[in-house]
């Protein structure tokens, strides 16, 4: 299920909010956040107020395993893309959701 956001809200599940709050970065560059669910994420940013471009990230996971998980993420400005890459993630072990060590 992916769920709409347009900026961190109390009502997003507790790690996006974390996340969120917690990235002192992605406010300032005024990155949001408009699609979450389990393995993908929608992020949207204008690149600056004097350029008006505005960038659009979708990032997929591709496979988890453990903590470990592979993400791949394409990045629009309207209809082109103009970049795409893969990522690695580790999570940090949590006392909310037991998973496998």
């Amino acid at each position: 299920m992916v769920e709409t956001v347009t900026e961190a809200t109390p009502t997003m599940p507790g790690p996006t909010t974390r996340m969120l709050a917690a990235d002192e970065a992605s406010r300032l560059l005024g990155i949001e956040l408009l699609e979450h669910g389990e393995g993908t994420a929608v992020l949207r940013m204008t690149v600056t107020a004097s350029m008006v471009n505005v960038l659009t990230a979708t990032a997929r996971e591709v496979t988890r395993f453990g903590r470990s998980g592979i993400y791949d993420v394409s990045v629009v400005r309207g209809e082109t893309v103009i970049a795409e890459f893969r990522g690695r993630s580790r999570s940090i072990r949590s006392t909310e959701t037991k998973e496998p060590q």
